[in-house]
């Protein structure tokens, strides 16, 4: 059962562990934008505490006074004295917890705008290792878990400050009964200690758990018409149920540990009501102690007690926050996978590309690219073809910098790509993926997204040269309809044909396509192969096509194996050599021909093993 638990809550790779040293550091850093707002609060803390202290004396006092004189006025003047501070109390309470949410607020807006732009500064192969869901939980719960240490912290120190209050209230009134009071002070911190050796050990797990719901909902979403087609809502449903059931047993284990915390302490502060009660009752009969007093320790130790136990009891609920710092924090200083050596700007690209001796990984076990070398030369448009795994796509993802090489140089316009701005290297390139994704919006938002201060009739013009524009006229509202979630509303081939468009507003000198017509119909692939002459028309093209409308157009073809250039010349060349290409031509390709008649067999100059 603990196995079961526990399945699937391991920490990220790239989760770290920091002390409480280091989390408080790092949670100070950040509150110091809130220093007028904390210097505030601080002065309201000590007005409240002090009321509230306040308080239980003047009943004590009024308690001995009617005692000894029984004058019913100066008995109604401590009433309204008593009936004054608490008003005030209430009032700088209201006050404090206005500017105390507009701090905590702040301070969590903040947090999840860093934390979101650390997640847009890390690469590609960042969102590969770890899923979404995960991420997201980081993003949102966490951070709002981690706003509510201010909370914390502020009621914590209000806390200390009504104790100490109280306490010198106490002691100056009665210093044996006060010492006897608090005898169960260093039990109740010896309970809270106990309690916090495994508190946030207990938060990370259903920190986790939580994640871990996010990316099975996530996933189920984005799978839904896969789920539906092969009828595998009850699986999926299954799916979640064990998921759901595993989050349920550990946040209950959380809150179980959570809740029983404050009965203990509630537990061991009786025995100092106990103490109180009865040593002070001798004290009384004595004669050594007034009744008004005795009053005031009884009706102080709920200002007391509360305080301590809440004192001893914030560790574990620091815990919670801090169990999300470290979640935030470890998202914050992620060592990103791409590193820049420079900052070099990029104006204006010729397109030349040179692999140099590279070598490239996705991980330890899996070699892409070993000494790699090859020469894309300005405005040449280059195809790429092999089976999968031949390192394709790898290529493409490497001159687009969403990975980090291993070894070697890779060189755009005879500078280091590592040297660059990405920032402005990536105006510069244009790529369209195997499935497009759309964000939520018109067709006219989606095209200009790239270059978002083009105006209407540019994108009106970029829209009509792909296909001729007359796919517009299939849409009900033009470039005005809206996409859909994702571009749930439009089809694949219409939503490609906006990823083409909105690649001829950028206006790239170097394009890759990524296997960008292998979804779509013959009819919608004619239309692009109509605007691909005026797309690629002088600028460097890689093409990863299994189409062979779109290779064989191709400058230079380059037949891929393993991470390595096994064959490369035009398309005619390849052919009549009769080797790697034409194999995949006449396994893959014949058929794609406009001449090709089934059972005319294999092309000629070349036998298929």
């Amino acid at each position: 059962m603990g196995f079961a638990l526990l399945e699937g809550l391991n920490p990220e790779a790239y989760d770290r562990v920091y002390s409480d040293r280091q989390l408080l550091r790092r949670i100070t850093h950040i509150f110091r934008a809130q220093t007028s707002r904390l210097v505030e609060i601080t002065i309201l803390l000590v007005l409240t505490s002090a009321l509230d202290a306040l308080t239980p004396f003047l009943i004590s006092q009024g308690i001995d006074l009617w005692a000894a004189t029984n004058i019913i006025p100066l008995l109604l003047l401590m009433v309204s004295f008593i009936l004054l501070s608490a008003t005030l109390s209430w009032l700088i309470h209201y006050f404090r917890e206005v500017i105390t949410a507009r701090a905590v607020e702040d301070i969590g807006v903040q947090l999840r705008q860093d934390a979101f732009q650390a997640v847009m500064a890390r690469d590609m192969s960042f969102f590969d290792e770890f899923p979404s869901g995960s991420i997201v939980s980081r993003v949102t719960s966490d951070t709002k878990s981690f706003a509510s240490v201010i909370t914390l912290a502020l009621e914590f120190f209000s806390q200390v400050l009504l104790f100490v209050a109280v306490a010198a209230i106490l002691f100056l009134r009665n210093v044996q009964l006060a010492l006897l009071t608090l005898l169960v002070m260093p039990v109740i911190f010896a309970v809270s200690l106990g309690f916090r050796r495994v508190g946030r050990r207990l938060i990370q797990r259903s920190q986790r758990s939580l994640g871990r719901l996010n990316i099975n909902i996530q996933e189920i979403l984005q799978g839904i018409m896969i789920t539906k087609i092969y009828r595998q809502e009850q699986r999926m449903y299954n799916e979640f149920l064990r998921i759901n059931q595993q989050a349920y047993h550990v946040n209950l284990r959380s809150d179980f540990f959570y809740k029983a915390i404050l009965p203990v302490l509630t537990l061991v502060s009786n025995l100092g009501l106990a103490i109180v009660i009865y040593f002070g009752g001798l004290d009384v009969l004595n004669h050594s102690m007034t009744a008004g007093d005795w009053f005031l320790f009884v009706q102080c130790l709920g200002l007391l007690w509360i305080p301590l136990t809440s004192i001893a009891s914030f560790g574990s609920q620091f815990q919670v926050g801090l169990a999300a710092c470290e979640r935030v924090f470890a998202l914050l200083d992620a060592e990103p996978g791409v590193r820049q050596t420079g900052q070099q700007p990029v104006q204006h690209l010729q397109g030349k590309i040179e692999f140099a001796h590279v070598s490239f990984r996705y991980n330890r076990r899996q070699p892409v690219l070993v000494d790699f070398s090859l020469t894309i030369q300005a405005g040449e448009t280059v195809a790429l073809v092999g089976h999968t795994g031949a390192g394709k796509s790898s290529l493409g993802k490497l001159i687009a910098r969403f990975y980090e090489f291993q070894e070697g140089q890779l060189l755009i316009d005879n500078r280091d790509i590592r040297g660059l701005d990405l920032h402005g290297y990536h105006r510069h390139l244009g790529i369209i993926p195997q499935i497009p994704f759309l964000f939520s919006g018109t067709v006219a938002e989606n095209i200009r997204y790239g270059s978002p201060l083009a105006s209407h009739e540019k994108i009106e013009e970029a829209a009509k040269k792909v296909g001729g524009g007359d796919w517009l006229n299939t849409l009900p509202q033009g470039l005005k309809t809206s996409v859909g979630e994702g571009g749930k509303c439009l089809s694949s081939g219409q939503r490609q044909l906006i990823s083409f468009a909105r690649v001829l507003l950028q206006d790239p000198e170097i394009v890759i396509l990524d296997e960008a017509t292998a979804s779509i119909d013959p009819i919608t692939e004619a239309r692009i192969q109509e605007c691909l002459d005026v797309l690629l028309q002088g600028r460097t093209a890689i093409i990863i096509a299994h189409r062979l409308s779109t290779i064989r157009s191709a400058d230079r073809i380059l037949v891929l194996e393993h991470g390595r250039v096994k064959e490369e010349g035009n398309h005619n060349t390849l052919i009549q050599t009769g080797g790697e290409y034409a194999t995949l031509y006449n396994t893959y390709f014949r058929h794609q021909s406009s001449d090709y008649q089934p059972g005319a067999g294999f092309v000629p100059g070349h036998a298929l093993e």
